[in-house]
């Protein structure tokens, strides 16, 4: 696995996995923006939706074994981890207040 191309975020929750092939880990793949049609297959296989020519960016849920192919690709900058966010303004337990 070449971890220069992965952010810290990943590179922590690879350390975290429990299985190397379950598919949880919600990733964006950096590419060079012209994909030939052998990288192109590579994402595909890896079951990235979306692949098309021209595009450099992409989105997809891998499992720590997939990462570690995408990282050793020649094409591939860098991967980042993508997390859920939450909302800033929400708040738990608030009263109204009367007017």
């Amino acid at each position: 696995m070449n971890y220069q191309k992965l952010d810290a975020a990943l590179a922590t929750a690879l350390n975290d996995v429990q299985s190397l092939e379950e598919s949880n880990l919600g990733v964006f793949i950096h590419t060079e923006p012209i994909l030939d049609s052998a990288a192109s297959a590579v994402l595909e296989r890896l079951g990235v939706s979306g692949v098309t020519s021209g595009k450099d960016i992409f989105t997809a849920t891998l499992s720590p074994n997939a990462i570690s192919q995408l990282s050793e690709q020649s094409w591939v900058k860098y991967l980042k981890r993508s997390q859920q966010l939450g909302l800033v303004n929400k708040r738990i337990g608030t009263r109204r207040l009367g007017v």
